[in-house]
């Protein structure tokens, strides 16, 4: 690898950016290509699927073999709420190479006792967030179903461009979610990005199998294209639904 090309790709792990080292494996040419440049990118529809697998691997255009290297960040899961589903989806996410941590002010919940192999910060959330540097390669979710308390986390993920957002509760307790945060100067388009009621519709009961209709909603949001993710939301009957 060039020198210019690895310090190039070295500031763009260093701000936990993804990037894509393209070499053509007839003559062993390279070029790194940035996230931010793959809509301009001739390759570009191909570059992305690769980035989202997550995988390197091998691609043809225009007759040539190109291998394609994947460089993204570990991605990360904030919990806010050391809940009974935050117990179960903790480990899922851990065994899905997800970098974990829980967050909650309630000291009776988070304990050492309950979560014994994750990150636990007993903090209120507007004291904890910011010293962790959450990112567009972090998923977000809210399981407290106290507004004190997920609120103020929400609009923090809102702020840094998280890439899952999801918030637990109902439809009616979501709209009231949206009554309160308009007034904080939530838009519509802000709304939008907050997957509630949380979860795809697999009739989800039990706080395990809530987790596991979480940790298939984040997948699929990091994984699949925009307009394959909507159509698997769409393709669900109803959505988790906790009171």
């Amino acid at each position: 690898m060039r020198l210019e090309i690895l310090n190039s790709l070295n500031v763009e792990r260093a701000a936990r950016r993804p990037a894509i080292v393209v070499t053509d494996v007839a003559n062993g040419d390279q070029r790194l290509v940035r996230a931010t440049e793959l809509m301009h990118d001739p390759l570009g529809e191909q570059l992305a699927a690769q980035l989202r697998s997550g995988r390197s691997g091998m691609i043809e255009s225009g007759g040539r073999k190109l291998f394609l290297t994947i460089h993204a960040p570990t991605a990360r899961l904030v919990v806010i709420g050391a809940v009974h589903i935050s117990q179960a989806l903790a480990p899922m996410a851990q065994m899905l190479g997800y970098d974990v941590t829980i967050i909650d002010p309630r000291t009776a919940f988070a304990s050492a006792e309950r979560f014994s192999d994750v990150r636990l910060i007993a903090q209120w959330p507007d004291e904890a967030l910011p010293r962790l540097a959450i990112d567009h390669y972090t998923a977000f979710v809210a399981l407290t179903h106290d507004p004190k308390i997920d609120d103020p986390a929400l609009l923090h993920a809102l702020e840094r461009d998280c890439f899952y957002i999801g918030a637990l509760g109902s439809r009616r307790t979501h709209a009231k979610r949206i009554a309160r945060l308009t007034a904080k100067g939530l838009t519509e388009e802000d709304f939008a990005r907050i997957h509630a009621p949380i979860g795809l519709a697999i009739g989800a009961v039990s706080p395990a199998e809530i987790a596991v209709s979480i940790m298939a909603e984040i997948t699929a949001r990091l994984r699949l294209p925009a307009k394959a993710e909507r159509s698997t939301m769409a393709a669900a009957p109803s959505k988790v639904a906790v009171p």
